[in-house]
């Protein structure tokens, strides 16, 4: 979004057209912003080859990558303090099953009075099941939980980088889980774990498409001729700019 680009290409007309030589020193024209930046280029090579400035499509694509990437930090984050919560609840499952056990025969009858069975309750069974669990199935559950935190953010890390490891990792991991969130819909639907489930498949879609993964649409050797010719793009509309800059300047002081 902000910070100046510049490159000199190896094509010598090119270079010639994006350099301008000052009483200070040289000067090389910004991809970004059209500026003339004094020092040397921050990189060469074939036009091709130059970065390719964030904006129009590559910054839609990046904004888009980002989304997804915060959306996965924060998951990540969720995962780590269920994690954590389980590794406590194991800890300190007697002392949690002394005040189950001596507040719920006390609960009984209140709740007796309006009709309901409390022992039979779901919250109340769930309990019962969990307390009922092996502490070493509760340890395998918390380091579970944990890792499924790592994956996801390693995923923001990728991601949020728009690094091309970055895009495999998000579209074999959230395809990986979708099988199960299409199970616990068939169980039961929610508007959240139907909201989860689009946003992972329009994320597997959009990678698969847009990055070319798995050799669609040409693969990686398309992707890349498709960011060169979009580097190449960037230098030649600098370069035609930094040419209607000095007939601008050339108009101003005819002499």
């Amino acid at each position: 979004m902000r910070g100046h680009v510049t490159y000199r290409p190896n094509e010598p007309e090119l270079a010639q057209r994006l350099e301008a030589i000052t009483a200070l020193g040289e000067t090389w024209r910004c991809l970004r912003c059209g500026s003339f930046v004094l020092g040397a280029p921050h990189g060469f090579g074939p036009a091709n080859l130059a970065p390719l400035v964030l904006r129009g499509e590559a910054l839609r694509d990046a904004v888009i990558l980002r989304f997804f990437a915060v959306e996965r930090l924060f998951r990540g984050l969720m995962f780590f303090a269920f994690a954590y919560g389980v590794k406590v609840f194991n800890g300190a499952r007697g002392s949690l099953a002394k005040v189950f056990d001596t507040y719920l025969p006390l609960l009984a009858p209140i709740f007796d009075r309006i009709g309901i069975d409390v022992e039979a309750t779901a919250p109340v069974k769930l309990i019962e099941k969990v307390m009922s669990t092996a502490h070493g199935t509760l340890t395998w559950v918390a380091i579970g939980l944990a890792a499924y935190g790592l994956l996801n953010c390693v995923e923001f890390v990728g991601l949020w980088l728009l690094k091309r490891w970055g895009e495999y990792v998000a579209v074999v991991a959230t395809s990986f889980f979708v099988p199960l969130e299409i199970y616990e819909l068939v169980h039961k639907v929610t508007w959240v774990k139907v909201a989860i489930l689009v946003l992972n498949l329009a994320l597997v879609a959009y990678l698969i498409w847009t990055k070319r993964l798995f050799g669609l649409r040409g693969g990686h050797e398309a992707f890349v001729e498709e960011q060169q010719q979009a580097s190449l793009l960037e230098v030649e509309t600098a370069s035609i700019k930094a040419d209607l800059h000095r007939l601008s300047r050339g108009s101003r002081h005819p002499g």
